[in-house]
């Protein structure tokens, strides 16, 4: 779990952003929001199928050049 120590002379909005930046680089945010809803095995498959497709896509369509 990220944390932030308050410097001297630090507003609140600063320690938090730098709070949320520490969090997003922990990836604690993606995996919050991957847990918000129930996704079936099923779904789960077809996302990650549809996500290998596009990175594929992307890699084919930068080599062919």
């Amino acid at each position: 779990m990220p944390g932030v120590r308050v410097r001297e002379e630090e507003t609140f909005e600063r320690a938090l952003k730098r709070f949320k930046k520490a969090c997003e680089k922990a990836g604690i945010i993606s995996e919050m929001k991957k847990h918000q809803h129930y996704e079936k095995p099923s779904e789960r498959k077809k996302r990650k199928l549809n996500a290998s497709k596009r990175k594929r896509m992307k890699l084919e369509k930068m080599f062919s050049r």
